[in-house]
């Protein structure tokens, strides 16, 4: 009988993870569907909801677990009791959830509870934020591991999971910058209305756990780089707590200087982002796929903390207003050889053949604490 896959998706940035994984178990005859809620689901975030609906051979779920304004605790509860209605009556044989956003704790802790097996991708993270204890949350509930790195293995290690359940396939998205975006840059451009020529890239997300000051920490940030006079394509930010302090700084930004796009296809972020100059804020793409494609990032405050550790990659604090400067003068525009902390383009292709091995579905759902 053909196994019934599920994946989660909650954001623009975790389908860019789970997608390839996704088309490659399709591709191979598994049945796939995917279980899209969260930011997707809003317009005000880009409806990203219709990047997930383009993927052909699939089934798509939707589930609205939230209103705009709506706080973390209540999205976990609508998203615990919506999951758990839906699998009750899909039933797959597994699940998989990636990362650290709420509805991934959420729809870990309903597999956990129901006996489901579900894999946790890119476990085994640090961040320094409330999202890596999520994110460690789920490792725990998981019942299978796929990692990013064999220092993301042994960290999963030292949390007494197992190690037969632990899996280094490398991080997915870096399978589809590995190959050609199919648009030209030109494409991009026209369909987003940049007219730069040189520019760079910024997106800074809230913190959870400092959303107090995101509005101050927001605004020396983008200060910084207006005084620069350097052009910017500004990706906005997530929802989390913090998020409309971030936005409030941004609606104030000149047009002339910041091209402000509220989500962008995959594939168009992919060619934006190698013919940018540079990558700047606290987004995943500073300290992985910029690494990889061998941009220069400033990867700003403790969001990204100790995930990346590739010369391209220049840390600062928000209002480090001389080291961001610095960065945009002499850093701008220099080109890195290729860092393969996270992977080399090929994690599809190890995750199929980890679904194809019979010992990937024998390992029990009781799980132990390895000493």
């Amino acid at each position: 009988m053909t196994k019934k896959l599920l994946f989660v998706t909650g954001t623009r940035a975790d389908f860019g993870k789970v997608e390839p994984l996704a088309i490659k178990a399709r591709d191979a005859g598994y049945s796939v569907s995917f279980w899209v809620t969260g930011m997707h689901m809003l317009e005000k975030y880009g409806l990203t909801k219709l990047e997930v609906e383009r993927v052909a051979g699939v089934e798509i779920f939707e589930f609205k677990n939230q209103k705009e304004d709506d706080e973390l605790d209540k999205i976990h509860a609508n998203t615990v009791f919506g999951f758990s209605q839906f699998i009750g009556h899909q039933k797959p044989d597994m699940v998989f959830i990636h990362g650290d956003r709420i509805e991934a704790l959420s729809c870990s802790l309903v597999c956990a509870t129901n006996g489901l097996p579900s894999v946790h991708i890119e476990g085994g993270e640090i961040s320094g934020t409330i999202d890596e204890i999520f994110r460690h949350c789920n490792t725990k509930l998981a019942h299978c591991h796929f990692v990013s790195s064999e220092l993301a293995r042994n960290r999963i290690l030292r949390m007494g999971e197992e190690d037969k359940r632990i899996y280094v396939i490398g991080s997915p998205e870096l399978d589809f910058h590995a190959k050609d975006s199919g648009v030209t840059i030109k494409e991009v451009k026209s369909r987003y209305d940049i007219n730069f020529d040189d520019y760079g890239i910024c997106t800074y997300h809230p913190v959870t756990s400092e959303a107090s000051d995101m509005g101050n920490q927001a605004s020396a940030l983008f200060e910084a780089l207006k005084y620069s006079r350097r052009k910017f394509v500004t990706i906005l930010p997530n929802n989390d707590p913090g998020f409309k302090e971030i936005w409030r700084v941004i609606e104030g930004l000149p047009k002339n200087q910041f091209r402000v796009i509220p989500s962008m296809r995959f594939s168009y972020f992919s060619e934006l982002m190698k013919n940018s100059s540079a990558i700047v804020g606290n987004s995943s793409a500073g300290v992985r796929e910029a690494p990889f494609l061998g941009l220069p990032s400033l990867d700003i405050g403790s969001r990204q903390r100790a995930r990346s550790a590739a010369d391209s990659v220049t840390n600062c604090q928000p209002n480090d207003k001389e080291k961001i400067l610095h960065f945009l003068e002499n850093s701008w525009g220099k080109s890195y050889p290729r860092d393969e902390s996270f992977g080399a383009g090929k994690t599809a292709e190890k995750f199929l053949k980890i679904l194809n091995s019979p010992a990937f579905w024998e390992n029990d759902i009781q799980k132990i604490f390895n000493e």
